[in-house]
Parts: C-alpha cells; sequence; structure tokens
C-alpha cells in the first residue's frame, strides 16, 4: 500500500527511543537536497547552529521550503510547538499542505513530498453525537495536527441508529465554517450516511483515513452493533480505509481533550504498527483513563475482544397521565464476569481498550462444515 497512510506508518515505524526535546538551540546538522541527487545515507552537506528549528532554503526555484536539521547528538530537533521531518526517510509522496505531528512521547515528523512540501493524510471525521459535539471538537483540533481533516457529520445526535442509511428521502447537507474557517459539512442523515456521502461525493473521494468520535458514552460488548460511532467507522472499512471508532465513558465533566491526546496517539501506533492497512479499531476510553493522564501517569491499554454476552435488557414500566403503558431501558443488570477478559471487563478496571472489528458476519468454520449436508428446499 502506497499514498500519505502508508508513507506515515513507515516514519512512525523507524522513529528513535524516546529521549528528552532537544534544547531551542543546538548544533545541528542538515539533511541532504533531495533535488540534487543525495540520498538520507549521504553524508551532511551543511552544518550551524539551529536557531528556529527549520534551516530555509529554495529548492530548484520551488519556493521557500523546510530543510529539517539534526542536533549534534543525532536527535531530531524540532523547535518548541513545531514539526520537523524523520531521518532516513525517501522523499515520496503528494505536495499537500498541513504538518503531521506524532505526539507520543514528544516526537515528530513530517511527509516530504516529491517537491520537498508536506504530504499529510485526508482525514473524514464523524460522529453519532452530532456536528456539534465537544467530543468531535476537541478530536478535530487534535488531528488537525497530523493531517487534512473534513468533518462530515449528523447535523442532529443521532445516537443508537446503528448502521442504518437514508435512501427514501434525500439527504440535504450543509457547509459548516468556523469564522472564515471551513470545518465540513453538517448532514440531515444517519452516522453511515455521513460517511458514504463524505467519502463518495464531498471529500471529492480524496480520503485516506476515516474517525468517528469521541463518542460521550463508552461503545463496549454488544452494544457495538446498535452504536452509530462505530457504523460510522465500518462505513469507512467498507471503503476498504484504515477506519477508527473513539468512546469515552459518560461524565458531566468529560476529559474530551485529554481523551482526543490519547486516541490520537494510539490511532498512528496503531496506523504505524498496520502499515497503513485497512483495518478497523473501536477504542474505547474510561473516565479514569482521562484522570491518570492528567495526574501524569501512563493508563494501560489493553487489547482485547468484545464482550458478547447479554446484559442491560431490564425495562421500566410506567404510564402517563393518560393510563398508557411505557418503558424505559436500563442498563440492569449488568454484564456477568466471563473467563476471559473483554472490552467491558478491561474497562470496568480503568484501562483503555483496543478491539480489532471486521464487518464480515459469515461464521467461517460452520460455513465450511455445511458444505457436506446436501441441504434440499
Amino acid at each position: 500500500m502506497s499514498g500519505p497512510v502508508a508513507d506515515f506508518a513507515q516514519q512512525v515505524a523507524r522513529m528513535p527511543s524516546p529521549e528528552i526535546q532537544a534544547p531551542e538551540t543546538e548544533d545541528c546538522t542538515m539533511l541532504p537536497d533531495p533535488n540534487q541527487g543525495e540520498k538520507p545515507s549521504d553524508p551532511p552537506m551543511e552544518r550551524g547552529i539551529l536557531q528556529s528549528g527549520r534551516w530555509e532554503r529554495d529548492w530548484s526555484g520551488r519556493g521557500r521550503l523546510a530543510v529539517p536539521a539534526v542536533g549534534a547528538s543525532g536527535r531530531l530537533v524540532p523547535p518548541l510547538g513545531e514539526p520537523a521531518v524523520l531521518l532516513n526517510r525517501e522523499p515520496s509522496g503528494t505536495l499537500r499542505s498541513g504538518l503531521q505531528e506524532y505526539g507520543a512521547n514528544d516526537e515528530w515528523v513530517q511527509g516530504v513530498g516529491e517537491e520537498g512540501g508536506v504530504s499529510s493524510m485526508r482525514i473524514l471525521l464523524a460522529n453519532d453525537d452530532g456536528f456539534f459535539a465537544p467530543g468531535l471538537a476537541a478530536l478535530e483540533k487534535e488531528l488537525r495536527r497530523i493531517g487534512e481533516v473534513l468533518v462530515c457529520a449528523p447535523a442532529t445526535e443521532q445516537s443508537g441508529v446503528g448502521h442504518s442509511i437514508t435512501y427514501l428521502t434525500p439527504l440535504t447537507c450543509k457547509k459548516v465554517f468556523d469564522q472564515e474557517v471551513f470545518r465540513g459539512w453538517a448532514v440531515d442523515g444517519s452516522p453511515a450516511d455521513c460517511v458514504k456521502l463524505g467519502i463518495s461525493e464531498l471529500s471529492g473521494g480524496n480520503v485516506d483515513v476515516v474517525i468517528s468520535g469521541i463518542n460521550g458514552g463508552l461503545n463496549a460488548g454488544i452494544n457495538v452493533l446498535y452504536s452509530g460511532t462505530v457504523a460510522a467507522s465500518i462505513e469507512g472499512a467498507f471503503f476498504r480505509l484504515p477506519s477508527f471508532a473513539v468512546s469515552l465513558e459518560y461524565d458531566p465533566h468529560a476529559d474530551f481533550e485529554a481523551a482526543a491526546t490519547m486516541a490520537v496517539r494510539l490511532i498512528q501506533q496503531l496506523l504505524a504498527a498496520t502499515g497503513g492497512k485497512p483495518e478497523l479499531f473501536n477504542i474505547n476510553i474510561p473516565t479514569e483513563a482521562t484522570r491518570r493522564f492528567r495526574s501524569g501517569s501512563t493508563p494501560e491499554v489493553h487489547c482485547v475482544p468484545m464482550g458478547v454476552e447479554r446484559y442491560g435488557d431490564r425495562y421500566l414500566k410506567r404510564q402517563d397521565p393518560k393510563g398508557r403503558d411505557y418503558y424505559w431501558s436500563t442498563n440492569d443488570p449488568p454484564p456477568p464476569p466471563t473467563p476471559h477478559e473483554t472490552d467491558v471487563a478491561a474497562l470496568s478496571k480503568g484501562h483503555i481498550t483496543v478491539t480489532p472489528l471486521q464487518f464480515d458476519l459469515t461464521k467461517s468454520p460452520l460455513l465450511e462444515s455445511m458444505a457436506g449436508w446436501d441441504l434440499r428446499p
């Protein structure tokens, strides 16, 4: 697989082990100019003192483009709050806008385009809580550090609609701006509608990754099957794109900013580990994990299967003022314990969970045995 996602995955996979950040000024070595035929492994061309974090240089009349530098220690030397390029990487990709940040362990990368520019991931962001939900805003802000983000989300809340789509009525959508900055589209449809329309029409087909969230409430266990958040990511997987669903445990004071930071770090690591292949992941973050993160400790991440035990199937029966019965669903009874760890069990202990999913519902072992059943109408 080639393109921004695969390039980005290769960059992250080659990153050095974490060390302290480089100082604001340090002896540095310039990278070779790819337009002069040198390879990253060739001897350095120039030396100097890093001041702003980037050496500006005119490459073959293509404009003032950043030539990142490496400190005397051999470490990457980013300026404060600004990305630098990862070493040992062939120039590749297409010139686009935006810098890619790898937030984990204070490491930074950016993709180098064919003309010395930046190859940025194109991210389609959706959810089921609605375009103006705080979880989406927090995740959008964090994702803009690693690529171009197009939001395509429901105009109104669509929680619990599962993978429903709209086909009996037309879909309407409206452009949304933050002052003069275009954010994306508010769609009068389901989460799956948003991703399907976003990829097929609104983005011009220029999408590398689909991300859904951050949902205000966990989507674990059998709730995965009801979730509009997960359905949006599954729709992305239909298009054979790397896709992620992100959910945060409900809390009146939910820390979406902390959850967004952790989620993007996880997404970057998963892209690197899979080589940018079109895999589908469900990420759940408990409130306890955001508290640990804020306190400076590192929450545990457990890669676990989804729980399939039935729970929350009781209802409260009441009557309205006209004597008609109505029912409120509850979360009781809780899921029973299992002999192996599931997402539900790990979340109850305060751990972040990552679960790989697939949309092929075929039970393959049984299908193979059915070949000898000789069924007849």
